[in-house]
């Protein structure tokens, strides 16, 4: 019988350690490391890449390096950025990380002046209006919003450097924001909400107030008047965000909190009952090794960031506080095991989304 019990122990100590992991609210010292070494293997790394690349001509047939010196590790722009944005936040979250030496290197490498000027010559070319667009912008000016006030001789050094990227798409989301009529509402990359979010998070910060009521207008045209929105139809097979849950991030940063919590419930009115259960239960995820399905584990994550968020905006004795705090969890405990999943398709992008889980 002992025998037994020791060998239960064993068995099942590591699945205990996970699920104390993946219900952690906070981010750890030995998880960042653990994250910041799975950037530190994607940043430089050129292949495999999925460019987003519209060839004028022959002389535009290069590699990805050559097209994007700052962001072109990470598989695709738009990963290289945010796992940019997650060492920044890893280094001035815990200065004193083992890996802190290799992050400033690798960021001296990539976030220089020359590199950060290529990348917007390359936005300003023949038909790339829509590139990265609104995601891989949004990102951008998290980025920037990250290092701005960063009281750090190299952040301030790469602020100043990313400031002409972050100015020109500060006046791509001017210039487009405006054109279009109808939001996106989708899971993956050009989600409106999202671009919006992030972008009305660096305005704020910066006191771009033109910018912010710019997008706070948009956000107030596009959603204000959404009510019992379909949540049971999500999510979709390769979601990494919640159109729903997203949607209503966007919200609470634009709308007073008892606007919001009126909004809310109009929005999503199940939520206090404990539905819709497929928007408030976690996502299967079957294939980690699908660039597509491992999407799944980014659902789960970014809706755990955004059920807190929402949660924490909603008055306190607000039913739907406990419903969603309970809900982001299950989702936080079913995707935190699974950043580092031994395969490139998930683990060149997974590691931004739990840091921005776990450090907001």
């Amino acid at each position: 019988m002992k025998a037994l019990f020791v060998y239960l122990t064993v068995l099942l100590l590591p699945v205990v350690a996970s699920a104390q992991m993946n219900t952690s609210r906070s981010l750890t010292e030995k998880q960042a490391s653990h994250f910041a070494a799975l950037a530190l293997k994607c940043v430089s790394r050129e292949f495999p890449n999925k460019p987003e690349h519209v060839i004028n001509n022959a002389s535009e047939v290069k590699s990805p390096k050559a097209l994007h010196p700052a962001f072109y590790g990470c598989y695709d722009w738009h990963s290289s950025v945010h796992g940019h944005w997650m060492l920044i936040r890893l280094l001035k979250t815990f200065p004193s990380l083992p890996e802190s030496a290799q992050i400033r290197e690798a960021l001296n490498a990539n976030l220089t002046a020359e590199n950060i000027q290529q990348e917007v010559t390359y936005m300003k070319q023949p038909n790339r209006q829509s590139f990265e667009r609104t995601y891989g912008w949004a990102w951008a000016l998290k980025l920037a919003e990250e290092l701005h006030e960063w009281n750090d001789p190299d952040g301030k050094k790469w602020s100043a450097n990313l400031q002409p990227l972050a100015d020109t798409l500060s006046k791509s989301y001017r210039t487009f924001m405006p054109k279009q009529t109808y939001p996106i509402r989708t899971g993956v990359h050009p989600n409106t909400a999202f671009g919006l979010a992030f972008a009305l998070d660096y305005a704020k910060t910066v006191g771009d107030r033109e910018l912010e009521a710019l997008l706070s207008e948009r956000s107030r045209t596009y959603f204000a008047n959404d009510v019992n929105y379909p949540g049971a139809w999500e999510p979709g097979g390769e979601d990494f965000f919640s159109a729903a849950l997203m949607e209503a991030d966007l919200m609470r940063r634009v709308m007073p909190p008892r606007e919001f919590a009126t909004w809310f419930h109009r929005f999503l009115p199940e939520v206090t009952k404990g539905g819709p259960k497929a928007l408030l239960q976690p996502a299967i995820v079957t294939d980690r090794s699908d660039p597509k399905l491992v999407h799944l584990d980014g659902l789960n994550l970014s809706r755990a960031w955004c059920m807190r968020s929402i949660a924490a905006a909603l008055p306190t004795n607000d039913p739907a506080r406990k419903v969603l705090s309970s809900a982001a969890d299950q989702h936080a405990t079913a995707a935190l095991a699974h950043v580092a999943s031994g395969d490139y398709a998930g683990e060149h992008w997974l590691a931004s989304f739990a840091v921005f889980l776990l450090s907001n």
